[in-house]
Formats: structure tokens, C-alpha cells, sequence
């Protein structure tokens, strides 16, 4: 994992199997995409059943509204584009054709956050987890690598709920394997302190790809003897409040990461849980009421504050060191 040659995979990749292996495995997964095929992975799905596949063009309104007859007719429709574009630009289709009507529709978001680079910042979400988690009946979900997308959209097909799924574009590390726990809803800890050392100081809850980066901070930190626990909050709704607790109480202090705004994402609902429940210091790495910009994956997500310095940089602000 901290090899320099750790495997780099597309996250949208392991959605692109996911949905070929969903459709192998039950006949009323069909796939409704909106000119953008082979940019979301959905093409391994059309080629394989085209009969089960409706291309609705620059149409993203229509291709939610399309998605939610499907489901009320029986079907389990998944819609692809890029993030920006649905839930963006579909948002109140999605909220009233298909959430308010409780259609088990599952919306794929790709090219999520900043690392979508060169598209600028008219093409990258960085709201989209905000305006999701606020729409009820709504499950979001955001994978750390392929493998795990790949497992959260095979499970989606069986919540009989909506469900938004957040991708993003560029290659990132393998984090996890197949045999890798995943159930929607359950968090699970990726890093503990080392054996035989004291408890842990700070809780780090990262979601999505940015996850490798607080991994990375937490190996840094250690051999500087400080000693963190890293949880991956795949699910930002429905929250495993449980673990998000426990985790407080075993720490004392949390720090978020997120390629998202810092307000409303999933730091906002780790605070909203434990600001009721077991209220603890926090800082959050994300966007800051800024806007994306052109750039390569790397030097965005340092420029905008969510690289691994800036994890090491808040761990030590939350220690006040």
C-alpha cells in the first residue's frame, strides 16, 4: 500500500464490472446513460446487453425521469454521467421523480472532486455529496478504490432504495482486496497504532481515493510517535454513528478528509453526529468555499489543502503541537 508501485486502478473502473456482474446476476438491471458511455465504464454493460441499455443523450433530466418509470415498472436502472451533470444538473428529477416516489434508481456520479484536473472547475463536484445526503431516502455511497466500487454496486441492486454512487476519474491506489469486508452502512478501521503502543490520539475519517492519503499521514505520524486510527467512511448516509462514537471516545479528537467542500459534506454529517451524541475537537481537510481550477490530479488536491501534509498539518493543529 505504501509501495510506490502500488496498483493504480480507475475507481469508475470497478463500477463499470460491478454493473456487467449485477446484470449477469439479475435480469432487471438495466443500464440508462447519458452520452457518456464509455467515460463512465457503462459501456461494459451495453456491449454485453444492449437490449438492456438506453442511451438518452445530453438529456439528464430526462434520463432521472426515464430511470424512475423503469423502476416503477419493475426494473433496477442505473444512470451514469459525470458527477456534475447528475446529480447536478438533475438534481430536482432525482429528488422528485425518484426519490420522493422511493424508486430504487442508483445514480452514478463520475468524475467526482477536483482530481477530474484538466475539465477545470465548471466540470468538477465538489458540492455533490452535499446536495445528495440532504435528499431523504437517499443512500450515498463513496468507494475508496475500484474493488470496493465494484462491491458497492453489486450491492446496491438489493437496498430497494435510491442510491448515489460517487466515482472518480482518474487512476488511484488499491486499498482493499476481494476478500476486504464491504457492507453498506458499516465503516470499517484501516489503521490501528502498533502493537504494544499507547491508544490512539486523533481519529482520522477519510472517504473516497483521499483515503490512501490520510493512510499515508498516519504512517508518517507514527514514526514520528504520534499514533492515529484511520477509519474509511464508505457510506456517508445512512453514517455508522455506532463506530463514529466509539471511534471519538477512543480518541478525543477527529479530523475529516474529503475531495469535497468542507460545508455540507462528509465531515459536515461526522460533525451533525457527534455535535449530539459525543461532541469532540475537529478539523477538516477539503475544499474551502473555493472553486476548482485546471490542473493535474496531484497538484490540485495539494493546492487546494488535501494532501498528506495537510492531514499531518491538522493532526498536530487538533494536538496543538
Amino acid at each position: 500500500m505504501f509501495d510506490k508501485k502500488v496498483e493504480q486502478v480507475p475507481i469508475r473502473q470497478g463500477f463499470g464490472e460491478g454493473l456487467l456482474a449485477a446484470g449477469e446476476k439479475n435480469l432487471q438491471v438495466v443500464g440508462v446513460c447519458a452520452d457518456l458511455t464509455e467515460s463512465t465504464k457503462m459501456n461494459l454493460f451495453s456491449e454485453k446487453f444492449p437490449n438492456r441499455f438506453i442511451q438518452v443523450g445530453v438529456a439528464e433530466q430526462n434520463m432521472a425521469s426515464v430511470a424512475s418509470g423503469l423502476a416503477a415498472m419493475g426494473k433496477i436502472p442505473f444512470i451514469s454521467s459525470y458527477a456534475m451533470f447528475s446529480p447536478g444538473r438533475n438534481w430536482e428529477q432525482i429528488r422528485t421523480t425518484i426519490c420522493y416516489n422511493n424508486q430504487p434508481v442508483k445514480i452514478v456520479g463520475s468524475h467526482a472532486g477536483v482530481s477530474v484536473g484538466p475539465d477545470g472547475g465548471t466540470h468538477q463536484a465538489i458540492e455533490d455529496i452535499a446536495i445528495t445526503r440532504v435528499i431523504p431516502r437517499l443512500m450515498v455511497i463513496s468507494p475508496c478504490d475500484s474493488i470496493e466500487a465494484k462491491k458497492a454496486t453489486m450491492l446496491s441492486t438489493d437496498t430497494g432504495t435510491p442510491v448515489y454512487l460517487r466515482l472518480a476519474r482518474d487512476k488511484t491506489p488499491i486499498m482493499t482486496t476481494e476478500d476486504t469486508p464491504f457492507e453498506i452502512g458499516k465503516v470499517q478501521i484501516f489503521w490501528h497504532p502498533s502493537e504494544g503502543r499507547t491508544k490512539p490520539e486523533v481519529g482520522i475519517i477519510a472517504t473516497g481515493a483521499l483515503l490512501h492519503k490520510a493512510l499515508l499521514a498516519a504512517k508518517d505520524l507514527e514514526e514520528k510517535g504520534i499514533e492515529v486510527e484511520v477509519m474509511n467512511l464508505h457510506t456517508i448516509k445512512p453514517l455508522d454513528e455506532k463506530a463514529i462514537i466509539d471511534l471519538a471516545k477512543r480518541t478525543g479528537k477527529i479530523v475529516t478528509v474529503e475531495e469535497h467542500q468542507i460545508r455540507g459534506g462528509m465531515g459536515s454529517a461526522v460533525a451533525e453526529c457527534l455535535a449530539k451524541n459525543f461532541p469532540v475537537p475537529m478539523e477538516f481537510i477539503g475544499v474551502d468555499d473555493d472553486f476548482g481550477q485546471s490542473g493535474t490530479q496531484d497538484e490540485l488536491i495539494e493546492h487546494y489543502g488535501m494532501g498528506t501534509k495537510s492531514i499531518i498539518k491538522a493532526v498536530n493543529k487538533i494536538l496543538k503541537r
